[in-house]
């Protein structure tokens, strides 16, 4: 048993779904000592959509409110303090093409309320600051800063934002660009070593049970309360029918939360949307690039182009047009009679079965070419292996929420609706508020901890990680570059 569980019998909860939501649920309430049994369906955990960047201050999005990017700085904070290892640190340049109706001075205002309140977070906990200084959370350059940048070489082993901005600089179109440019502290995420610390800490906690391959057939609601609440149903590994009595059930389904609710007969509205992220590489790169995006107005064929480094000279791709990262199709809603939003069919065989060769050649050659509009020389990358790709929900009817986490249908079913994977853990801790304030054994200090409350999670070190990480990039058939470090190590 693990030193934090209590000594009394403790509440039993089931989460159905082993993402990023699932599994840091099952890690939250596991390392509090509660019975936690997941369900998954898949073989492995946190295998859904391309996660690649961390969204501290959400300077990605243009159309969303102040309040969400503030959100989302705080949620991303504590997702680098309960996975450190998962981080790749190196910060990401904000551009606005002279083809975008936009203005980089529309910027300018969000970039200092966020630059502050990360300031207000290291003043208020010094284990905040993992987004470097908070006086160098972002910078401009003109277009003349960038020429000068342009003419140096790039040391083996950049720290400053300049010694970032150098490849930019160098590869970069320029005169495409409208100024200034904006280079900001928002970092990057290997979904494999988030993947790999989620399943190694879990194997470490005796009292949860991660049951995967299995799939919940039905659920029951109890509803006198003299024995468990909720009686699930599902079928196992091995295709057997299974019962499990719980008291409490969290829906973290993902795009699939909809059915969860169905089968609990709990109305949601909410939207899904499938998306895909492209790994290429480009051989001839030797340089350590920051992440890079070009605004552009969504669905249009001059949407967003975002170049995520890797290791090795892999980058991963997104382009914000229908042939590239968006579906015709792709986005649905909900409906009177089922808060499952549907897919097309075509869209849930890719999720299932995969791509064939030529759609994956079709959609990253595009990918390719979207992005050497801004970079001309990326038009030598190459196809570096298949799509990231998954479907994401978003609760509720806007499209462009970026920052959510948990709703509640009567007082023991939770559902876990977020958009960004950073959003997982505040999640998981609004639940442990509403459903077990009161019965937690650990004192005021150690529960307001994130390392305090997660030591076994955060007993692992880098080359652990790392190694189980290199594993499932195998399993999962993605290059090893995508588990890799890229930019700096987390100490």
């Amino acid at each position: 048993m693990t030193t934090k569980q209590l000594d009394k019998i403790q509440p039993s909860i089931a989460i159905i779904g082993g993402g990023i939501a699932g599994s840091t649920s099952a890690i939250h309430f596991s390392e509090l000592g509660y019975q936690v049994t997941l369900l998954e369906k898949g073989p492995s955990l946190v295998n859904g959509p391309p996660i690649c960047h961390l969204h501290a201050g959400g300077n990605l999005y243009r159309d969303i409110s102040e309040e969400q990017c503030l959100e989302l700085l705080r949620q991303s904070i504590d997702t680098v303090r309960l996975f450190p290892h998962s981080l790749n640190i190196r910060p990401t340049v904000i551009a606005v093409p002279l083809t975008d109706g936009g203005s980089p001075d529309e910027l300018l205002p969000r970039l200092k309320v966020i630059s502050e309140a990360y300031k207000e977070l290291v003043e208020l906990d010094a284990l905040n600051k993992v987004l470097g200084e908070p006086e160098h959370y972002y910078k401009l350059y003109s277009k003349a800063e960038l020429v000068e940048l342009a003419k140096q070489q790039q040391p083996d082993s950049p720290l400053s934002l300049d010694d970032w901005c150098i490849p930019f600089a160098q590869y970069a179109d320029l005169d495409a660009l409208k100024y200034p440019v904006v280079m900001v502290q928002e970092y990057g995420l290997s979904v494999f070593r988030l993947s790999a610390t989620a399943q190694l800490s879990l194997g470490q906690l005796d009292n949860c049970r991660v049951l995967t391959d299995s799939k919940l057939i039905s659920v029951e609601q109890n509803e006198s309360r003299c024995s468990h609440t909720w009686c699930l149903n599902y079928r196992d590994s091995r295709g057997n029918t299974q019962i499990l009595n719980v008291d409490y059930l969290i829906n973290a389904s993902g795009f699939e939360t909809g059915l969860v609710d169905d089968i609990v007969g709990s109305k949601q509205e909410r939207l899904v949307e499938f998306k895909a992220a492209y790994v290429s590489q480009w051989s001839k790169c030797n340089q350590e690039w920051p992440e890079v995006i070009f605004h552009g107005p969504r669905g249009t064929p001059q949407g967003m182009a975002q170049l995520t480094p890797y290791a090795d000279g892999y980058f991963q791709l997104h382009g914000m047009t229908e042939g590239i990262t968006l579906f015709e199709d792709g986005l649905v809603a909900s409906c009177d009679i089922s808060s499952q939003p549907k897919l097309p069919q075509r869209l849930i065989k890719k999720i299932v079965s995969g791509w064939t060769a030529e759609q994956l050649e079709e959609r990253t050659t595009a990918a390719i070419s979207h992005m050497s509009q801004f970079v001309p020389s990326f038009e030598q990358a190459q196809v570096g292996g298949k799509p990231l790709f998954g479907a994401q929900q978003i609760p509720g009817a806007d499209p462009s929420l970026r920052a959510a986490d948990v709703s509640f249908c009567g007082d023991r079913y939770a559902r876990i609706e977020m958009v960004k994977a950073s959003s997982a853990l505040e999640a998981a801790t609004k639940i442990h508020s509403k459903w077990f304030s009161q019965r937690s054994s650990k004192n005021a200090d150690e529960m307001n901890s994130i390392e305090g409350t997660h030591s076994v999670t955060l007993s692992f070190n880098l080359d652990q990680v790392l190694q189980h990480a290199l594993e499932l990039t195998e399993q999962r058939g993605y290059p090893a570059a995508l588990a890799k470090v890229s930019g700096i190590a987390h100490n």
